[in-house]
């Protein structure tokens, strides 16, 4: 595991087996929930058997960027959506091309075909740099995925006794971050989602389900799984450092490998 920083990104870099510089890349950003740490991330998902680059960047305020959890907590209580949410979305979508930059050019990465990966926040950051066109993703994995802002800022709210008021700039995000109603814009990538069994109904599942069906209606591949007894965390707590894998975290893994393995299929023989 070859863990560093770039463009002030902490990021673990994994090479393909093969060595080939050529060989694709795999993007894979983490949870806020365990894992929550890029290498704790890069324990509980190794894409094991996939002959690629895997890059996991940190998500900003979390891990070594993290102003520590009870600031978070406070930011979050505070304004959830644009204080939150939305800025570790926004954040880590824009800095992508940088990390990118900067990485290919001191690991000598080519010019190979691009998937990504995320879970929860990190899906949804995954999501955004696909419809955003930050990178052209053959494939997308979203994982316990955020698709939907709003519902979970709704059952968050509920959870912690808040009466969240929505303004024109939080609906905004919300507009930016629905990959539900943005989701002719991921073009030709192929989405799959994995879901817990035991996870939110109307902050998770019904979202990824929501997704799926959009994609299939729009001619493209996409498919939605399930992992029984899973909730929404895939590592346990506290997620911040590398740690055996969970039974469910194993499951995901070879659920995304397979989907990935398909997707790249041309690029892997």
């Amino acid at each position: 595991m070859y863990s560093t920083s770039a463009a002030g990104v902490p990021y673990v870099l994994e090479p393909p087996s093969s060595g080939r510089a050529d060989a694709p890349l795999v993007i894979a950003w983490h949870l806020m929930d365990a894992p929550r740490t890029e290498r704790a991330f890069a324990a509980a998902l190794p894409l094991a058997g996939l002959d690629v680059w895997r890059l996991y960047p940190g998500l900003p305020l979390c891990g070594e960027r993290s102003p520590g959890q009870e600031e978070v907590m406070r930011l979050g209580y505070e304004e959830p959506v644009l204080n939150l949410h939305g800025r570790i979305n926004e954040e880590a979508v824009a800095e992508l091309p940088g990390l990118l930059d900067e990485v290919r050019a001191a690991q000598g990465i080519g010019d190979g075909p691009v998937a990504v990966v995320g879970g929860s926040a990190g899906a949804g950051v995954a999501g955004g740099v696909v419809v955003g066109k930050v990178v052209e993703a053959r494939a997308a994995v979203l994982i316990s995925p955020l698709v939907q802002l709003r519902p979970l800022v709704d059952v968050l709210a509920r959870e912690f006794g808040v009466d969240y008021r929505w303004t024109p700039e939080s609906e905004a995000v919300a507009d930016r971050m629905d990959l539900v109603w943005r989701s002719h814009e991921f073009g030709a990538t192929a989405v799959r989602c994995i879901v817990g069994g035991d996870d939110d109904l109307d902050a998770v599942l019904y979202p990824a389900g929501r997704l799926r069906d959009m994609r299939r209606e729009q001619g493209v591949r996409a498919d939605l799984r399930v992992v029984n007894d899973m909730g929404h965390a895939l590592a346990d707590e506290p997620g911040v450092e590398p740690a055996p894998q969970t039974d469910a975290a194993r499951q995901v893994d070879a659920m995304t490998v397979e989907f990935l393995a398909q997707e790249l299929a041309s690029e892997l023989a």
